[in-house]
């Protein structure tokens, strides 16, 4: 079905970063101050890194200061590497150099598209999930990883429609471009979940299709809900809301099939707290715990 395709880097580092299989926040600017006058017990933080593209400032103030501390996963959100065109030679070399800057245990990136020419949309669109489309991504990511010198993890997406010419099942098309590329893979458990229900997918078949073993990094968010233009139940990855039930429930089964594994929990609309965030951390850390000892 697929092509041969030589992955940029070695099979054997799919899956390699070197986070610790803790739980970890998203660092958030209104708790920079709470973060480095408690230290609390975290097992790393991410950011995001288009936030970080200037030269000084004191958001870098705070990260250098943070990352002296603390593990940092670093996350795209404006690569563009499922879009039509190429990269954007620019935002790739100011990727280089913050990888450079804060040498973060882990990078990642969305299987989306953002860009169209010189125009930037601020959102990740969907895919087609053909052999045209497979190739595209194939190919983005092994020049980001060779730019980079570093293996990257593709994020799973939150879909709401699907595309009539699509050939590919989604999960399939994932596990593909990770055997191609070599990359690895950032599990958004939550993303799962809402792709299911709006696709009337079963969510363990899909992660069954997942290739597992390059998981790098897992994802916990909240989901809104809403209804189609049909009434029918809408699932949307909103990062607005506690970690849902039935999330936790199929992160269990995740860490059933692999082990304890990086996870963070994902708040970017409506953020609490910081002990919100840290209790929903703590109840990761304490599943993260019960796997790692077999029970």
């Amino acid at each position: 079905m697929f092509s041969h395709h030589e992955p940029s880097l070695p099979r054997t580092q799919a899956a390699r970063t070197e986070l610790p299989a803790r739980a970890g926040l998203g660092l958030k600017t209104g708790h920079f101050l709470e973060v480095l006058g408690s230290v609390p017990d975290l097992g790393f933080f991410e950011v995001h890194a288009e936030n970080y593209m200037v030269a000084g400032g004191p958001f870098h103030h705070f990260l250098a200061l943070i990352r002296e501390q603390y593990p940092l996963s670093l996350h795209g959100v404006g690569l563009s590497i499922g879009g039509e065109g190429p990269l954007d030679s620019q935002h790739l070399k100011r990727l280089a150099e913050l990888i450079e800057r804060y040498q973060p245990q882990a990078f990642s990136e969305h299987l989306a598209w953002s860009s169209h020419g010189p125009v930037f949309l601020n959102d990740l669109l969907p895919l087609a999930y053909d052999t045209p489309t497979l190739n595209r991504v194939c190919a983005h990511i092994d020049q980001v990883q060779n730019t980079l010198k570093r293996p990257m993890l593709l994020e799973n997406p939150a879909t709401y429609l699907a595309f009539e010419h699509s050939t590919i099942d989604e999960a399939e098309f994932i596990a593909e471009v990770i055997r191609r590329s070599g990359c690895g893979l950032l599990l958004d458990v939550n993303n799962v979940y809402v792709s299911c229900i709006n696709h009337q997918r079963d969510p363990l078949a899909y992660l069954d299709t997942l290739p597992l073993h390059a998981v790098g990094e897992i994802h916990l968010a909240g989901f809104a809900e809403d209804c189609d233009n049909l009434g029918d139940r809408l699932l949307i990855d909103d990062h607005g809301a506690p970690i849902d039930p039935v999330v936790w429930d199929l992160y269990r089964q995740v860490l059933k099939r692999i082990g304890p594994v990086a996870t963070l929990i994902e708040r970017d609309n409506h953020v609490p707290a910081f002990n919100v965030l840290m209790a929903e951390a703590q109840q990761a850390e304490a599943l993260l715990r019960q796997a790692g000892s077999g029970s």
